[in-house]
């Protein structure tokens, strides 16, 4: 008797924690596609674009600046004491060391901006799908581009967007 009331318990228990890990719902989203609907994101790119502009018109006025350098080196080099041209070539040869990683910095530079920018968006559409996910009662939600096999039932992104007030875009003629 003893024992089946520890083989009982037992599988109540396992009965018990199967049903909780069957109630648990998942589901996934494309966050990538939904950020790319929200008018802020073209508002991002926009200003992103400009700033990249702005980094290499700066970047390419250092290096004009740079070439009249050497021409007005090379000009003038001839009247110059040893001293003077050993002054004026260590400085430019530092001009030429800091031009050269001016493209690294461009990108560490937008890749700050993007994330300075893109944090309200992503911060909105983070609430959003939590907002969705509780609401509905969804445990998990799983990136969509992290999931091999995934039910078109799990896919929340349409709950996300009407959430938002997001239209989908308009597919091209011919695909579905």
């Amino acid at each position: 008797m003893k024992n089946f009331i520890i083989l009982l318990f037992i599988s109540a228990g396992i009965f018990g924690f199967s049903n909780a890990a069957n109630a648990q719902k998942f589901g996934y989203i494309s966050a990538d596609e939904i950020i790319q609907l929200m008018p802020e994101a073209a508002t991002v790119q926009k200003d992103l674009n400009q700033y990249q502009q702005s980094l290499y018109q700066m970047a390419q006025e250092k290096q004009a600046a740079l070439n009249e350098a050497v021409q007005k080196f090379y000009k003038d080099s001839a009247t110059m004491s040893p001293s003077l041209k050993e002054v004026k070539r260590t400085d430019l040869q530092k001009q030429v060391q800091d031009l050269s990683g001016e493209d690294q910095k461009i990108q560490n530079q937008l890749d700050q901006k993007r994330q300075e920018l893109s944090a309200p968006i992503q911060k909105k559409l983070q609430d959003a799908i939590e907002a969705v996910a509780k609401e509905n009662g969804y445990t998990y939600i799983f990136p969509r581009e992290a999931l091999i096999v995934m039910p078109p039932a799990g896919d929340i992104g349409a709950l996300v967007k009407k959430k938002l007030g997001l239209k989908d875009a308009p597919s091209a003629p011919g695909l579905k």
